[in-house]
């Protein structure tokens, strides 16, 4: 286990769970997903690999945090700004 990437990994997997707390089917549900993807890829040895399913784990992040900025936005679009109908 002296990998070398295994801090980036428990890394990603902390910011992954932090981001999991607002997640619109809940945070419960979030949490056994995410488990269940790294528990899936757990005996990867190759850092190629390890290094292509971190950068995987970045794109999610940056997928999850547009997704939260954009249901903020709409939410304030809602509350400060009349209908068009």
């Amino acid at each position: 286990m002296s990998n070398p990437l295994r801090g980036e990994v428990i890394r990603l997997y902390k910011n992954l769970l932090y981001l999991g707390r607002e997640y619109p089917k809940g945070n419960a549900y979030f949490r056994e997903r995410l488990k269940t993807a790294f528990m899936k890829n757990k005996d990867v040895t190759d850092p190629e690999k390890i290094r292509k399913l971190i950068d995987r784990g970045e794109f999610v992040i940056k997928e999850l945090e547009a997704l939260y900025f954009l249901r903020k936005y709409r939410a304030m679009k809602k509350r400060y700004y009349e209908p068009d109908h």
